[in-house]
């Protein structure tokens, strides 16, 4: 059978999505997604587009068309939640591409459709997620996490605000959040394409601030009200499931009430190390032993398998076991001192300071640099002949020895990026 040739928009989008923060590894399954996701027309055009929010006059003068045309191609874009759009306190509508994970792959699967045959969706992205290892080992092996694991507040119930920070809870995300919605778990919904999914809800898939908002008025979210997303919060604790969120102290985006068997960074937590793939709560479980009997809830209940039993080398009672757990493979989430129903099992804060990114920007620009493409971050308009040359120009810097490299990367991170960032906080804006 002869090889199918690829359409030149889509070849060009996925080496665009490879530049970008996140990265893509081109596969014939990713260009089959993107075939799926995207004409070859519109694939060709998001190429072009910025990494950072744009606005319709300039996502015109890059495509060298009328500001009408502009808006309605980037309408139907936002239509079909491959772009995301917002609308700024002067009244400027902006629009974003997202990363594909946690992008605009889940949001091709947070409703039911049919202008997009999602069972051959799904196939796609199980061979690309969950068969191939280059897009997943990428995404989940950066110095700087994507995700990172909330407390189970039932676990540290009791517990003063200055123990347990604000931005640990996930009630405090939904609580603050300017907006919120629940759509369709993604994970549980493409594994339902490819016979894989569990029992656990799947109206449960949480989104927050200019995300919620957009996804809401596109219909690829339902848009509710405090109350009613934290009993949805409530119901994924008393099922036991983790509650795993953007990567970031503000502007949380999304948090996923996650199961084992279907989370792609759970399943990757499993596969290549936790502290690895998922960045992890600053608490660890402390046993009681003189509490604990040895029934297995503990280990039956987490998600990365750091818990296990172990003889409790009791010579009175040789057969009795004891819950052990490994702190290196522990995501922190206190699942199992939820499940114990012995109070053997409490939580204390890690030894070692949990860092987390201020907000997507800082998260995205430190992500960048992790992956070498900081340069494609900064002059990210790669239809302009002066960006891609000044791209090459730092990319030839930061590929410089590691002597040499050093005061230029201590002067573009100290000075540069500060700056950087300050700016696009004044402005509202996420990278």
């Amino acid at each position: 059978m002869p090889k199918k040739v690829l359409l030149a928009g889509h070849d060009f989008l996925a080496e665009r999505l490879n530049r970008a923060p996140q990265g893509a590894p081109p596969s014939e399954a990713l260009h089959g997604i993107l075939r799926l996701l995207f004409t070859d027309r519109e694939a060709g055009l998001v190429a072009q587009l910025p990494i950072k929010p744009f606005t319709i006059a300039q996502a015109a003068a890059i495509w060298k068309v009328s500001a009408a045309e502009a808006q309605r191609t980037l309408d139907a874009l936002a239509d079909r939640a491959v772009l995301l759009d917002s609308t700024a306190p002067d009244g400027t509508v902006h629009y974003i591409l997202p990363p594909p994970m946690a992008g605009f792959f889940e949001f091709s699967l947070m409703r039911l459709r049919d202008d997009i045959d999602q069972k051959l969706l799904s196939e796609l992205f199980y061979q690309y997620l969950n068969v191939e290892e280059d897009f997943v080992t990428a995404l989940f092996t950066t110095e700087t996490r994507m995700g990172r694991a909330f407390v189970n507040e039932d676990a540290v119930a009791g517990m003063s605000d200055v123990e347990v920070l604000d931005y640990e809870r996930a009630s405090e995300v939904a609580r603050n959040a300017t907006h919120r919605a629940v759509g369709l778990c993604y994970c549980r919904h493409k594994m339902s394409h490819v016979d894989r999914d569990c029992d656990a809800p799947k109206e449960i898939c949480l989104t927050f601030n200019t995300t919620a908002d957009a996804l809401a008025r596109h219909g690829y979210g339902r848009e509710i009200g405090v109350s009613e997303t934290l009993d949805l919060l409530q119901e994924a604790r008393d099922r036991g499931l983790v509650q795993l969120g953007e990567n970031a102290q503000r502007g949380v985006n999304f948090i996923c009430n996650c199961c084992p068997c279907c989370c792609e960074g759970l399943i990757a937590a499993r596969k290549i190390g936790v502290t690895r793939a998922l960045q992890t709560t600053a608490w660890l479980p402390v046993i009681d032993e003189a509490n604990c009997n040895g029934c297995g809830k503990c280990v039956n209940a987490c998600p990365v398998e750091a818990m296990a039993l172990v003889s409790a080398h009791d010579p009175n009672h040789p057969k009795l076991r004891k819950a052990m757990v490994d702190p290196a493979d522990c995501l922190g989430c206190g699942v199992c001192a939820r499940a114990c129903s012995r109070n053997a099992l409490r939580l204390d804060r890690r030894a070692q300071q949990i860092i987390t990114p201020v907000n997507s920007v800082h998260r995205t620009v430190l992500a960048a640099i992790d992956r070498g493409v900081l340069q494609n971050l900064i002059f990210d308009n790669q239809a302009l002949a002066s960006h891609r040359l000044m791209a090459a120009i730092l990319g030839g810097i930061l590929r410089l020895p590691p002597i040499k490299q050093a005061l230029a990367n201590q002067q573009l991170r100290s000075h540069y990026l500060g700056r950087l960032i300050e700016r696009a906080e004044k402005r509202g804006l996420l990278v």
